[in-house]
């Protein structure tokens, strides 16, 4: 249409990075996303910022001509919704900037960076800050829907670190929210996703970390993951804070490492992250010599930036994913059975039953300090179908369904940054009750028009969006 290329043209001389149009160079990467099944969508314009001044332009452009928008930061997303189809693409992947603080313990990030990133400039000063187990995985997206990682037990939450954002608004205002200044949006920012705006920096604490941790995983048949997971309950109840164990379902990877008559067997690992010596690692780590001898055993000292990449092989962007997810208040006997159950066996090499634990840090935060939910959960468990061809889905989409079948009944809530297309409920169980009027207060505040909603959507709250003191 005419009048839409004239928008188009005015908009690309506002703005100090570029405007993409289906065919420029550079479009179908901007329209990438990690999972591949959610792929397709093709934006109007893909706004390729520069700085903070060109989202303020960008969103202000959607707004007016009343078009779909989207926000990608590295398209990292379970349900492409990254992307929009017909609107919008805000574009973060160039903001790029890391600035750290060693003194002060603190790094500004914006929201183009990747995990491995951070760790890599962090680490330089022996400091981190918890991140995804994914290198490839963005910062600003997994951190604003709470941010699970290997250190989360003893330093909180990805969230929790946070001590201020800089975030363009649904009416294209430039706004610094943390404890002091707009206090609500500082407060929904941590945990209540993309819904409250663009955040185009975030402010982080650090902490001592390595470079050197105590990691890696050991790896025992599948006919024993019944009694592991008992044995894996009782072991987290004594567990220290500085100690994180993941109990998985898998098939054990073609990697160099799994000898070649192991590579795709099913098997259930012990994954670790410890923070101590490693005389205190071998103390904390010696009940499992319970659990006799493994098919493989691959724990070391190692590079705090090597035990982040231990699963970068699932974060391959191309391959097709479905999963279901929810948190366990215990990891009870039934919740076992449903693990374990006839037909439950991981069916491919990149498809998981990933059970992770909380407490420590993340337990001890007040349940409405950020709007972060089911902090007093034991576990939280993810159910994920990986598979590489499309003809593959069936099977792998049906395994997935049937794990979380008889797992829903053991499960209270969801995790924000793990839910696919699931419908509103859903999101709504994300979150404690009290926290999530507070969200749809704030965001009929911050966003009365919805217009940050290609998202785990919170709805606005009805009644008057008028007020500046939410």
């Amino acid at each position: 249409m005419e009048l839409a290329t004239a928008a188009v043209r005015d908009l690309a001389g506002a703005v100090h990075g570029a405007v993409l149009r289906a065919g420029d160079e550079g479009y179908d990467e901007a329209c990438r996303v990690w999972n591949a099944g959610a792929a397709g969508r093709r934006p109007l314009v893909v706004v390729r910022c520069a700085d903070a001044a060109d989202v303020a332009t960008a969103v202000r452009y959607a707004v007016r001509h009343e078009l779909e928008l989207s926000v990608r930061s590295t398209g990292h997303n379970v349900t492409g919704r990254a992307v929009s189809d017909g609107g919008v693409t805000v574009d973060l992947s160039g903001l790029r900037d890391i600035r750290v603080d060693p003194a002060r313990r603190l790094a500004v990030v914006q929201p183009g960076v990747l995990w491995g990133e951070l760790d890599a400039r962090t680490q330089e000063a022996g400091l981190a800050t918890t991140g995804g187990r994914i290198s490839t995985t963005g910062v600003a997206g997994l951190t604003l829907g709470g941010g699970f990682g290997w250190l989360m037990r003893r330093y909180g939450l990805a969230a929790d670190n946070v001590r201020a954002a800089e975030v363009v608004t649904a009416d294209g205002t430039g706004v610094r929210a943390d404890e002091n200044s707009e206090p609500g949006l500082f407060w929904a920012l941590r945990g209540g996703g993309g819904n409250f705006g663009v955040v185009t920096s975030l402010e982080f604490r650090l902490h001592p970390v390595g470079p050197v941790v105590f990691g890696g995983a050991v790896f025992y048949a599948a006919e024993q993951a019944a009694r592991v997971l008992r044995w894996y309950r009782g072991f987290l109840a004594g567990a220290p804070d500085d100690l994180s164990a993941q109990c998985n379902l898998l098939r054990l990877p073609p990697a160099p490492f799994v000898p070649p008559q192991l590579r795709g067997r099913p098997a259930v690992a012990l994954a670790v992250c410890h923070l101590g010596t490693a005389d205190r690692a071998d103390r904390d780590l010696r009940a499992l010599r319970e659990l006799g001898e493994p098919l493989l055993r691959r724990l070391t000292p190692m590079r705090y930036t090597s035990l982040q990449r231990l699963y970068d092989m699932a974060g391959r962007f191309g391959s097709f994913v479905h999963g279901r997810s929810g948190y366990l208040p215990e990891l009870t006997d039934a919740a076992v059975d449903a693990l374990t159950a006839p037909g439950c066996v991981v069916p491919g090499p990149g498809s998981i039953v990933m059970i992770s634990p909380l407490g420590g840090a993340v337990a001890r935060a007040g349940e409405l300090d950020t709007a972060v939910g089911h902090r007093g959960a034991a576990v939280s468990c993810s159910v994920d179908a990986v598979w590489q061809r499309p003809e593959e889905a069936a099977a792998h989409v049906a395994w997935a369904d049937r794990v979380w079948a008889g797992l829903r009944p053991h499960c209270s809530g969801a995790y924000v940054n793990e839910l696919g297309d699931e419908g509103p409920e859903r999101v709504r169980e994300a979150y404690h009750p009290v926290a999530w009027q507070r969200l749809r207060v704030l965001k009929r505040h911050y966003d009365p028009g919805n217009v940050f909603r290609l998202n785990q959507n919170i709805p606005p709250a009805d009644g008057d969006a008028g007020s500046r003191k939410p």
